[in-house]
């Protein structure tokens, strides 16, 4: 740290402590040079998860909004929770595995549809045809065909 009062970049902490919450450590420390003291605050840089949109806009990453479109899919259907939470984690882990922190709404959808699509058929189609944005019956029964293809090979 630098000191304040001198700028000398060399001092020795005397005391450390944690606020109630533990989300920030004030700490005394002593320049080496003058030898006043000052106080210095850490906390976490917390630097938000961003998805983007198809339409380019940005917005604070969500989990409660993944696992919600989760559980719509797969309401009525013998998926247990620990699965979807499971499956949130794992997106949540490739936002921030990623070096920008950002992901697309696109690899969301596209991951989330692959572990549905192991995980519950139904519910797979139920998120895909939300997702996917299918119009008409014709859209069901593309998707249904491509399922039933997949199943014979």
């Amino acid at each position: 740290m630098i000191c304040p009062f001198c700028g000398h970049k060399e001092d020795r902490v005397i005391d450390s402590r944690e606020s109630r919450e533990g989300e920030v450590i004030r700490r005394r420390r002593q320049c080496l040079k003058c030898e006043r003291r000052f106080t210095t605050y850490e906390r976490i840089d917390e630097v938000p998860y961003i998805v983007v949109k198809k339409d380019g806009r940005r917005e604070k990453f969500d989990r409660q909004k993944i696992l919600t479109g989760l559980l719509k899919a797969c309401e009525k259907r013998p998926v247990p929770m620990s699965k979807l939470a499971e499956i949130v984690d794992e997106i949540e882990g490739r936002v921030a595995e990623s070096p920008d922190r950002e992901i697309s709404t696109i690899e969301i959808g596209e991951r989330l549809m692959e572990h549905l699509k192991s995980l519950d058929k139904i519910a797979y189609v139920r998120f895909a045809s939300v997702y996917r944005d299918f119009q008409d019956i014709e859209d069901f029964l593309h998707e249904l065909k491509n399922l039933i293809r997949q199943r014979r090979s």
